[in-house]
């Protein structure tokens, strides 16, 4: 029985395998047997494009105070909540005032006594004025009252510095905020002895809204993008500063959109790097000083920009960027590309593609330079555009 079942079986695959040879095989890309392989291609085609560069940054305070007493004394009162918000002049801490106090009331009594000098010696030397032109007193007399009003005069002006003077060292003992902000820990408390201009601060108030963010970009940056503006390439408004976006620690977006304040004058030597400056408005103080942060800052608008797809671009063998288009007669060809930046997933393309190019996106690993293939339309306008952020290296 088992030979009868064997022979069937065996004849039956024998036919299967003579049908299956005389079928033809299907071409790689679904077409016909024989068919250039089909690939996805874009046309290139310029358009305007608002370019960015992502610098490294940290913020810091719009104004800064270090409040330091400038009278000596002991600290009666500390008038303020470590971390509050501060208005201007609002005061800070009290020291004794009873030596200032006696010292301005001393010269105040001073004055007084001047001023009734000055009286006296007025009184006389109007008297003597007359006296003398009846010549019923001598020219030296007259000349000793003149003399003796002058110096009172002058008495008068010392002793007024000198209650100015008092008055300012009391009310140096009220120590005020020179600045409104946020105020931070006290460095003294209530009893400890302070002395004038002392190099410890007792306390430091920080401005934070607006609050600054100092960037970061390398000199040879700055020459690039001054050429880029001055030969045309790069366009930007008259009169208006570069936006600036902020990027937190953990990744998040600032709310706020700052401005370009300046940029430094002087390249530092160690690093070849300058500085530039930014503001942002801050009113939830979000950003505290010295809080590490990634900036992406406007450079202007490139008006004939040619964005290309990523995965269009690849390296040869010397790691120089090319990509393959599609030529009039739908041969293969492989161009050698000069890449600037980034654009969200596209590609700035300085040179190496024409308008007009087809540019083969998808399947280029099934052509090489010289074959035929048929090109297919495919649409990549979901991808992020020229708006993206110029965060990823060129290729």
């Amino acid at each position: 029985m088992l030979r009868r079942l064997a022979l069937p079986v065996s004849i039956m695959t024998a036919i299967l395998l003579l049908a299956g040879c005389g079928r033809p095989a299907p071409s790689p890309a679904g077409g016909p047997p024989g068919a250039p392989p089909q690939v996805g291609i874009v046309t290139v085609a310029p358009r305007a494009a608002t370019l960015t560069t992502e610098l490294a940054g940290r913020t810091s305070p719009y104004r800064i105070a270090e409040v330091r007493p400038q009278v000596g004394g002991i600290i009666q009162e500390r008038s303020f909540q470590e971390g509050a918000a501060i208005t201007v002049n609002q005061v800070l801490y009290r020291i004794d005032p009873a030596l200032y106090q006696a010292a301005y009331d001393s010269a105040k009594a001073t004055l007084s006594r001047s001023r009734a000098t000055l009286d006296r010696a007025r009184i006389k030397a109007e008297r003597y004025t007359n006296l003398v032109k009846s010549k019923s007193v001598s020219q030296e007399d007259y000349d000793d009252t003149e003399a003796a009003l002058k110096q009172a005069i002058a008495s008068v002006a010392v002793d007024e510095a000198a209650v100015e003077t008092a008055r300012i060292n009391l009310e140096f003992t009220r120590v005020t905020s020179p600045i409104a902000g946020r105020i931070g820990r006290s460095m003294v408390t209530q009893g400890a002895l302070v002395t004038a201009n002392q190099a410890m601060a007792l306390a430091t108030v920080q401005q934070l809204d607006p609050i600054y963010v100092d960037l970061t970009q390398s000199n040879s940056q700055l020459l690039q993008l001054r050429r880029a503006l001055e030969d045309g390439r790069l366009q930007r408004p008259d009169g208006k500063q570069a936006k600036v976006t902020l990027t937190l620690e953990d990744g998040s977006t600032f709310n706020q959109i700052g401005r370009l304040e300046f940029s430094e004058v002087t390249v530092d030597r160690g690093t070849g790097a300058v500085t530039l400056r930014a503001s942002f408005a801050n009113p939830d103080h979000v950003l505290l000083p010295g809080m590490f942060v990634r900036a992406r800052v406007e450079e202007g608008v490139r008006p004939d920009a040619i964005l290309v797809p990523q995965q269009a671009v690849s390296r040869n063998r010397l790691g120089q960027p090319t990509a393959l288009v599609l030529t009039a007669d739908d041969r293969v060809e492989s161009r050698a590309l000069t890449v600037d930046r980034a654009q969200g997933n596209l590609w700035l393309i300085d040179s190496g593609l024409n308008p007009g190019d087809r540019l083969i996106a998808e399947g280029t690993q099934k052509v090489k330079p010289g074959d035929k293939a048929n090109a297919v339309a495919i649409d990549l306008s979901a991808q992020p555009g020229p708006a993206a952020p110029a965060t990823a290296k060129k290729p």
